[in-house]
């Protein structure tokens, strides 16, 4: 690959899961680096991943315009990971994935940054009719590709890795809970590393890529929800029984937790997204809209989920590796 020249990236939503990735990947091919969040005191950590200077957190919130023209002013890259899990407050999913999304998009058009790369979510065209939050980030990919017709859009699937928020909270739940509860068993998931992720945005990024599409990124494997509890279970080394509960009853369980101060375990809007397949689809493994475009060999569970799911069994890493299976 030809040396690409280092060049101003604002990455907002720079201090998160995938954010981190990112910039400690565009850090170590020298470019400079705004990490544009709310609360830029809480990024300080972001520093460390590059020499003294390269990484700057800076305030920025997407439904301010102003505050987003200031952190992409004179930006060449700009990458939005913008998302939120659930409505509440200010942070809407209109607020947030549509309308921040827009302004994120004009002010890259209107400070002539070379490339946007924008994070949206695999399958939310096919849960966009039964679901609140694949329909807004539907929405903002149309609004974003209206404001940068050459935006790169790309869908994660169920993303793994050190912090991730799936994997971890299962396996939380398969140690403190005596059952655990499986909600629309039988649909598909194909989950990516977030290394590999992290991989194809800066590729994006830096224009390896053909620009004005959608690339679907999943992993090498394909599972169902059931089949993936089971493998956090071995994981854990858990052995819990797995009680299947119908979407009505799952969403009535979600009600209370929409009222309580900190973030739902659950959402109505959440079991509808787990009744929807979430894989690559057939036309973007046909266009060459997925990991081959990158040129990436995605990474498989199997050789990243032991390296941290082990704080989960009873005695950790001194726990012996032949956990027994999960119930069925």
């Amino acid at each position: 690959m030809d040396r690409i020249e280092p060049r101003l990236v604002t990455i907002f939503g720079g201090s998160g899961f995938v954010g981190t990735q990112i910039v400690q990947l565009l850090a170590k091919r020298g470019h400079r680096i705004r990490v544009a969040v709310r609360r830029p005191d809480l990024a300080g950590h972001t520093r460390m991943f590059g020499s003294v200077g390269q990484i700057v957190p800076i305030q920025a919130n997407v439904r301010n315009a102003a505050s987003v023209r200031h952190a992409v002013a004179g930006a060449d890259i700009v990458i939005n990971l913008v998302g939120v899990g659930h409505s509440r407050g200010a942070q809407t999913f209109e607020a947030v994935h549509v309308d921040g999304a827009a302004n994120i998009a004009a002010a890259a058009k209107a400070a002539s940054a070379s490339t946007l790369v924008h994070m949206s979510a695999l399958g939310v065209d096919k849960a966009a009719e039964v679901s609140a939050y694949a329909a807004s980030k539907l929405a903002g990919e149309e609004a974003v590709l209206k404001a940068f017709p050459d935006a790169i859009i790309m869908r994660p699937s169920l993303l793994f890795g050190q912090g991730d928020g799936f994997f971890n909270l299962m396996g939380a739940l398969a140690r403190m809970l005596p059952v655990l509860p499986v909600i629309g068993g039988d649909t598909r998931f194909q989950p990516a590393y977030v290394g590999d992720v992290a991989e194809a945005f800066a590729l994006a990024a830096e224009g390896q890529v053909k620009s004005g599409r959608i690339y679907e990124l999943g992993g090498p494997q394909i599972e169902t929800y059931r089949q993936l509890l089971v493998r956090i279970q071995r994981e854990a080394g858990r052995n819990r029984p797995m009680l299947p509960l119908p979407s009505s009853l799952a969403k009535l369980l979600a009600l209370p937790f929409a009222i309580l101060p900190f973030p739902p375990l659950l959402t109505a809007d959440q079991v509808e997204l787990l009744g929807v397949d979430n894989v690559v689809s057939d036309a973007a493994i046909k266009d060459k809209r997925t990991f081959a475009a990158f040129g990436i060999t995605p990474t498989a569970m199997d050789t990243i989920l032991p390296t941290y799911m082990y704080r989960y069994r009873k005695h950790g890493q001194f726990d012996r590796d032949n956990a027994p299976a999960p119930i069925l």
